[in-house]
Formats: structure tokens, C-alpha cells, sequence
């Protein structure tokens, strides 16, 4: 599971905490002696995965330096209510300015981890890979998808360079039929290049397979339409299941056949899990 490099764990912390403390952290710089040390416990107040290990301690040694930071598990491992996930000691400045934007990085990225890891488990005895969509928050992409996979989903394409996917709105502006689009793209681009196209209806799939693509999304299908999607396409090109998508749901939409399910609610709308950084008391 390749983890974001370290430049870009780097940048991206260092810009929080530049965000969040532009000139120093003036509470904890009246008000906490200067020697003053801590010893502090990430803990769990609800079960879950973890993932952002690496953020949590970029934003304390990028703080300061001299703050250690164990962890006693790592990303992708799961968690119970009450666990101790790390303990942090050093200065006590360091640490408290550090908090906020440690806690903010890693309870995002566990919330992805562990609903990814619950729709994952739906899917359990078939095909069905979760994957997730383009619907992350700017500029964080690169560690939303990783806690995708944290949780065990698979990632879909990173950006619009990478696929051709062909989708509703750009099915709107075709100046001419959708089979000849196709074709006329599929001549232009790589051997290399995806092509991969979106259909709402069933009636779109044999034009879309006699053009030739590599993946048909069905969006929007209920269970039966993509039972009959499925069987339509017999196994002539990969088929993605997307919209609607819920908990609730994914374990029938798995069972239809389909290779790969994409879930915007991933990464677009999940909550933060519950962990909180607690103080020792001296």
C-alpha cells in the first residue's frame, strides 16, 4: 500500500500549520512556561482504521522537532473505543500548538478509512472492488485516496489526465453520434489510454460496446437494470456500478456481477471519527 511521499506530507502539513498559527501560538506562548514538558495519548473515542500516522507526526515534529511520537499501530490496522493509537512527550508549546491540525489530518483520514473498510466488508464473497471518485477535497487528494485504500477500497483514476471517461455531460455536447465519438477518439489517443464511458440506460450499452471501450459505467441503475446490464455486457468490457450508492445497498449491487463500485461518499461527505488527545496530568 504505497503511502503519499514525503514531500507531499510536508507540504501539505506545513501549509495547516501556517494556516493555523501564522505568527506562533500566542495562548500557549502566555500562558505555558517555556520548559514546561507533556506527556499526551491519541486515543480512540470510537472504533475504527487508521490512517494519517505520518501527518500526525509531520505536525508535531514540523511544530518542533524535539516531540516524540510513538505510535502503537499503523495505518490500515483497526482500532477499538478506548485504544491508546500513539503517545506524544516533549515540549508542551510544541504539542499544544501541534494539536489541532494533527488531530484535524488523522480524524478526516481514519473517518475514510473505516466507512471504506464498512462498505468493503459488504462486499465479501464476490467480485465487486469499492472504489472511490474524484469528488475529494481540493488539494487533499492524495491522502484522501490513500485512506481509501487504508480501508481497503481501490482507487479510481487520479485525475483527468490519466482515462478517458466519457460521462453525461460530455455525452450532451457530442456534434455527432455517440458509436462515431468513440471511434474517432479511440484513433487519436495511445493503445495505452482507458476509455471508459457512462450510460443511464440500457439501451446505450450495444452502441457503447460496438464502438469499443474498456469499461461501461452504469449510473443510477436500480438492482434489476444492472442484473440485465451485466448479462448484456457478458463479460466484453469491465462494468462500474455508480450512484445511489449506500451502505444499505452495496451488498445486492455487489452481488449482481459488476467488477467495480464507485462511491463518491467516500471521500465527498464522510464524517470524522472521534479520537481526542488527552493530557496527562503531572
Amino acid at each position: 500500500m504505497m503511502k503519499p511521499s514525503t514531500t507531499e506530507i510536508t507540504r501539505l502539513v506545513q501549509m495547516a500549520l501556517d494556516e493555523d498559527a501564522p505568527w506562533g501560538d500566542i495562548t500557549s506562548q502566555s500562558l505555558i512556561p517555556a520548559a514546561a514538558r507533556v506527556t499526551a495519548d491519541l486515543v480512540a473515542r470510537e472504533p475504527g482504521v487508521l490512517c494519517g500516522e505520518d501527518l500526525f507526526l509531520a505536525a508535531m515534529s514540523l511544530t518542533d522537532p524535539a516531540v516524540a511520537t510513538h505510535f502503537r499501530i499503523h495505518d490500515g490496522d483497526r482500532f477499538a473505543k478506548g485504544d491508546i493509537l500513539a503517545t506524544i512527550e516533549g515540549s508542551a508549546r510544541g504539542v499544544l500548538q501541534a494539536e489541532r491540525v494533527a488531530l484535524n489530518f488523522v480524524q478526516r483520514l481514519c473517518g475514510i478509512a473505516t466507512m471504506t473498510a464498512k462498505y468493503v466488508a459488504e462486499t465479501s464473497g464476490t467480485k465487486a472492488h469499492i472504489i472511490d471518485t474524484r469528488k475529494t477535497t481540493p488539494g487533499l487528494r492524495v491522502l484522501e485516496r490513500y485512506a481509501v485504500r487504508c480501508g481497503g477500497g481501490v482507487n479510481h483514476r487520479f485525475s483527468l489526465s490519466d482515462a478517458v471517461m466519457a460521462k453525461d455531460n460530455h455525452l450532451a455536447v457530442l456534434g455527432t453520434t455517440l458509436a462515431q465519438a468513440i471511434r474517432t477518439a479511440r484513433a487519436n489517443l495511445p493503445h495505452t489510454t482507458h476509455f471508459e464511458v457512462e450510460v443511464d440506460s440500457l439501451d446505450q450499452i450495444d452502441e457503447v460496446l460496438a464502438a469499443g471501450v474498456d469499461t461501461i459505467m452504469l449510473d443510477n441503475f436500480t438492482t434489476d437494470q444492472l442484473c440485465a446490464g451485466v448479462e448484456k455486457i457478458g463479460g466484453r468490457a469491465l462494468i462500474e456500478a455508480s450512484g445511489g450508492i449506500t451502505l444499505e445497498r452495496i451488498r445486492e449491487i455487489a452481488a449482481t456481477g459488476v467488477d467495480v463500485i464507485s462511491i463518491g461518499a467516500l471521500t465527498h461527505s464522510v464524517r470524522a471519527l472521534d479520537l481526542g488527545l488527552d493530557f496527562r496530568t503531572p
